[in-house]
C-alpha cells in the first residue's frame, strides 16, 4: 500500500476501518472457498464418472460435465453472493452500532474534559467490554464532579476561614492609624492571635493535602498502643484540667503496632481536641485501646458531650465541615482537624469512623490500624 493510501486509512473513522476489515475477511473467505471448490470438484467428479463406467471423452460425459459445471457455478455463485451480501449487511449494522458507541464515548469524554461533569454515557448493549467502558467513563465523570464540588466548597470555606482573622488584623491596624487604639499589650495579643490563626490554617491545609495525596513522610517504628494512649493523654491533660473535663484511660490492652509515633500523636491529639471542644465542663472523655480481631487494633476516644445527629456522621471527616455551623470559628478550630486525622490514619493502612446515639448523648471515634505481627 502506498503512503497516500496509508494516510487515508489512518484518517478514516473506526467504523469505516472495521467495515473494510470485515468486508475483506468475508470476500477472502468466499474467494478461498471458490478456489478450493474449483481445485477439488473436477477431480472428484471425474473419479465418480470412472467408477460409473462412463468414458471421460464420450458425448454423455461432456454433457454431464457441462451440466455439473453450470450447476456448480450457479449454486456456488448464488450461495457465495447471498452469503457475502448477508455478511456485509451484518458487518455494516454492527459497525454502525460500534461507531455510534465510540462516537458517544468520544463526545462524552470531550464534554467531561470541558468541565461538564454531569455528562453520562448510556450502556451501548454491545457486550461486557463496552458496558465496562461506559461504566468507567461514568465513574470518572462522577469522581471528577465530586472532586470539583469539594474544590469549590473548600475554596469557599477557605475564604470564609481567612476572612475573620484578616478582618481582625485590618480593623486593628486601621484603628491604630486613626489613633483610636494604641499598640498596647492587649492590641498585640489580638494581632498575634489572628496571625497565629492564619498560620495554623495554612499549616493545616498543607498537612491535609500532603496526607491525602500520600506525600506525608511516615517514620515508622514499633511501639505499643498503651504508649500512644499515655502520650496523648499527657499532652492534653492541662487543657482538660483548665476546662474541667475529666480525661481518663479505660480498657487499654497492650498491643504492638508499627506507626509514625509523632503522626499518631497528632491523630489522637486532634480527636482529643475535638472531644474537648464538644464536651462541657463536668463531662468526661475516655480513651481505650484493644485488639479487635486478627491483626487489627482499635483505639477509641469517647466523650459525654453534645453528641452528633445521624445526618452529620458521614461528613465529619470532610474538610471544613461543621456539624453545628452556629459554633464560633474560634471555638471550632480550623475545621480540617478531622480531615487530617482521616488522611493520616489511612496513610497507616487504617481507617477512622465516628458514631453517636444522637444529640446530647456523646460521641465515639474509633481508629482501626494493623497490629504488628508477633505482637
Amino acid at each position: 500500500m502506498s503512503g497516500r493510501g496509508r494516510r487515508r486509512l489512518a484518517g478514516a473513522s473506526f467504523g469505516t476501518l472495521l467495515l473494510l476489515a470485515m468486508a475483506g475477511v468475508v470476500l477472502g473467505c468466499a474467494v478461498s472457498a471458490w478456489l478450493v471448490a474449483s481445485a477439488l470438484a473436477p477431480g472428484i467428479f471425474h473419479d465418480h464418472l470412472g467408477q460409473a463406467g462412463i468414458d471421460h471423452d464420450s458425448a454423455g460425459a461432456a454433457h454431464v460435465e457441462e451440466a455439473f459445471t453450470i450447476a456448480i457455478v450457479l449454486a456456488w455463485g448464488l450461495a457465495v453472493g447471498i452469503a457475502v451480501l448477508l455478511a456485509l449487511l451484518a458487518s455494516w449494522y454492527l459497525t454502525r452500532r460500534v461507531q455510534r458507541s465510540v462516537t458517544v464515548v468520544t463526545s462524552s469524554t470531550a464534554e467531561i474534559a470541558g468541565g461538564r461533569y454531569g455528562t453520562r454515557v448510556a450502556s451501548p448493549e454491545l457486550g461486557r467490554e463496552f458496558d465496562e467502558l461506559a461504566g468507567s467513563v461514568n465513574e470518572l465523570a462522577r469522581r471528577l464532579e465530586a472532586t470539583d464540588a469539594t474544590r469549590r466548597r473548600m475554596l469557599a470555606d477557605l475564604g470564609h476561614e481567612m476572612r475573620t482573622p484578616l478582618a481582625t488584623i485590618d480593623s486593628h491596624l486601621e484603628a491604630l492609624d486613626d489613633g483610636v487604639r494604641v499598640l498596647d499589650d492587649a492590641t498585640k495579643d489580638v494581632l498575634w492571635a489572628a496571625t497565629r490563626r492564619l498560620e495554623r490554617l495554612a499549616s493545616d491545609i498543607v498537612a491535609v493535602s500532603d496526607a491525602e495525596e500520600h506525600q506525608a513522610r511516615l517514620h515508622l517504628a514499633r511501639t505499643s498502643t498503651a504508649g500512644l494512649v499515655a502520650g496523648a493523654i499527657d499532652a492534653a491533660r492541662a487543657q482538660y484540667a483548665e476546662k474541667g473535663v475529666a480525661l481518663t484511660a479505660e480498657g487499654v490492652e497492650q498491643a504492638t503496632v508499627t506507626v509514625d509515633v509523632e503522626r499518631m500523636g497528632q491523630v489522637l491529639g486532634n480527636l482529643l481536641g475535638n472531644a474537648l471542644r464538644h464536651t462541657p465542663a463536668g463531662g468526661a472523655v475516655t480513651v481505650g485501646a484493644a485488639p479487635a480481631g486478627p491483626g487489627v487494633v482499635e483505639i477509641t476516644v469517647a466523650d459525654s458531650g453534645e453528641g452528633i445527629a445521624p445526618e452529620h456522621l458521614d461528613h465529619l471527616f470532610d474538610r471544613f465541615y461543621r456539624a453545628d455551623p452556629s459554633r464560633g470559628r474560634d471555638a471550632g478550630g480550623s475545621g480540617i482537624g478531622l480531615a487530617i486525622t482521616r488522611a493520616l490514619v489511612e496513610a497507616h493502612g487504617g481507617r477512622v469512623r465516628a458514631s453517636s446515639d444522637g444529640p446530647g448523648r456523646g460521641a465515639r471515634f474509633t481508629i482501626t490500624i494493623p497490629a504488628t505481627a508477633g505482637s
